[in-house]
């Protein structure tokens, strides 16, 4: 009987999104930019199939499109949540934007997440579209996109968007969540006060993103989402050497949510004089903060320390090839179950 009581118990508590204390995260996979297109198809019904939340596609110029990325995966899945991670906002009008956002949410009720960022600066100069104000133009943007979601009729003069009595004729019933794609405090500042939450890039440990939803300004609600490194082998230290070089790229970048690390002088003097070894043979328990890299359990871990400081979606960067990406598919069918 009290067996019987205590699953009840346990049952009740996960449907609430607790299990013995901690909140249950949304587990998902990213779909790097130099996979396939067609192969999105396989990665989504495999997600499926095995009971995982999400699936995040990457939107990098000049490589796969968003949209049409997540249309596909929509199309061939009837549970599985899509993630736009992230769409440029400068590279469309935010009126064709909200749009295509529409459309999707129309498609797929309930199973669209909408992230939208800066766009790497490079890019957008490349193609004619560089702003002089980044954080102006994704204010104007995220702002007048989620207007035309919930269905306003908008007139907008701002410095980047100008529009005139623009309406959705079917705007959707279930409105997705807006997300911005930043990373610095200015532009976490920003997506506190007009979107409905953030999505942080490779490298956020639990320490970023927790000083993420502080910068923020900790509004309630608030969706955190974190696109996470995954580097998994039997032996935990062949898994950190394989991805030792991934982490100097990211110290090279000097990015905030690398160097919100709390032991990142050591880390940076380590790079500084042994470069890609002085970060293989980091102790271990460094490695929580950087991603789910070394042994299953690591991974575990790092995914749970994520969820404890405020993520509700924690998404796997897999390798970035056809056989990597596969291989990291069984990985993280196995971190969906053993983190719910």
């Amino acid at each position: 009987m009290r067996r019987s009581l205590r699953r009840r118990c346990g049952v009740a508590l996960e449907r609430l999104g607790v299990f013995y204390g901690r909140r249950m995260a949304n587990v998902g996979m990213c779909f790097d930019r130099s996979l396939p297109a067609a192969f999105v198809v396989e990665v989504a019904e495999t997600l499926e199939a095995a009971g995982v939340d999400q699936l995040w596609v990457i939107e990098d110029c000049f490589y796969t499109a968003g949209i049409s990325l997540a249309a596909t995966a929509l199309a061939r899945t009837e549970r599985l949540t899509v993630g736009l991670g992230i769409l440029p906002a400068v590279a469309r009008n935010p009126a064709i934007t909200a749009m295509e956002l529409a459309t999707l949410a129309d498609l797929a009720p309930g199973r669209l997440l909408a992230g939208i960022g800066h766009g790497v600066q490079g890019w957008m100069h490349q193609m004619g579209a560089r702003p002089a104000s980044p954080l102006t133009a994704l204010d104007e943007v995220i702002t007048v996109v989620r207007r035309l979601l919930h269905g306003e009729s908008v007139t907008f003069d701002g410095r980047y968007v100008t529009m005139r009595d623009v309406a959705l004729d079917a705007p959707p019933d279930r409105v997705p969540p807006v997300l911005a794609g930043v990373r610095g405090p200015k532009s976490l500042s920003l997506a506190g006060r007009v979107a409905d939450g953030v999505v942080l890039a490779e490298g956020a440990g639990p320490t970023y993103v927790r000083q993420a939803v502080d910068a923020a300004g900790s509004p309630d609600p608030f969706r955190v989402s974190v696109f996470t490194a995954l580097g998994i082998h039997d032996d935990g230290a062949t898994a950190r050497r394989i991805m030792a070089p991934f982490v100097c790229g990211m110290l090279d970048d000097g990015g905030p949510a690398v160097l919100a690390h709390p032991h990142i002088d050591e880390i940076l003097e380590r790079h500084r004089e042994r470069g890609v070894e002085g970060i293989a043979d980091m102790p271990a328990a460094w490695w929580i903060e950087l991603g789910a890299i070394g042994t299953f359990d690591d991974a575990v871990r790092h995914a749970e320390a994520l969820v404890d400081a405020g993520a509700e979606d924690v998404a796997f960067f897999p390798g970035p090839t056809v056989e990597s990406a596969r291989e990291d598919l069984h990985h993280v069918t196995r971190l969906a179950a053993a983190l719910r």
